[in-house]
């Protein structure tokens, strides 16, 4: 009886986290965007807080942001694939390429996206996935974007939003690596997911209670 305990604990906790829901996986590396799509007059933006299968559906719901793709980086590896990075070796985290229309929606915005859909507070981890490859990084291609990012964890901190320090790393991104292809739009596919429906949608859903005026949907 306890032996049957422990399997059905473990298996819940192996279906509610983002590493335990794969099966039979391919590794493959490819470093090229999983879709053809147009960049004139597009910008993109990298971010990293948690599970990207969350992120991912979280940016594409706002307004103004034409595709998102999974990925990985913040790593000091060349060529990681999903298996390397759960190591917790390679330095990467799990991260996303939000391509957007500037005239749609600002940097600044998808930076406050980026703070009210995630707990910037937790240390390598979110919800249910831990290690460093969940930790919460928000990427700067330029200064600007960067001076953006401090002023926003200037704020938070001033205001006291959150009871704990803000362990959100500010980096520039160096190297975005596309994740397999089966990441990409991995809620949007993957319904019944366990994972998806105890932890993806609700963390949705609960981004979309609090950003109703920037959502696609209101537009």
């Amino acid at each position: 009886m306890i032996k049957k305990k422990i399997f059905l604990i473990f298996s819940f906790l192996l279906s509610s986290s983002c590493q335990g829901n794969q099966g039979i996986i391919k590794n493959e590396f490819k470093n090229s965007p999983p879709k053809k799509i147009s960049y004139l007059n597009k910008e993109k933006a990298y971010f990293a807080s948690g599970c990207f299968w969350c992120v991912e559906a979280i940016y594409e719901s706002v307004y103004g942001v034409e595709e998102v793709f999974s990925g990985y980086a913040g790593g000091n590896t060349n060529n990681p694939t999903y298996n390397s990075i759960g190591t917790g070796q390679t330095g990467h985290a799990e991260s996303v390429e939000v391509i957007y229309d500037p005239l749609k929606v600002s940097f600044k915005t998808l930076v406050n996206v980026f703070f009210g859909s995630h707990d910037p507070t937790s240390i390598n981890r979110q919800g249910p996935d831990v290690g460093s490859q969940y930790r919460s990084i928000a990427f700067f291609t330029n200064k600007e974007e960067q001076e953006i990012i401090n002023k926003k964890i200037d704020s938070l901190t001033k205001n006291k939003t959150y009871q704990k320090p803000i362990a959100t790393e500010v980096r520039k991104i160096k190297k975005f690596y596309y994740a397999e292809d089966y990441h990409q739009d991995y809620e949007k596919l993957n319904p019944n997911n366990p994972y998806v429906r105890n932890i993806s949608v609700p963390r949705l859903n609960k981004f979309k209670s609090k950003f109703k005026n920037i959502l696609k949907e209101t537009h």
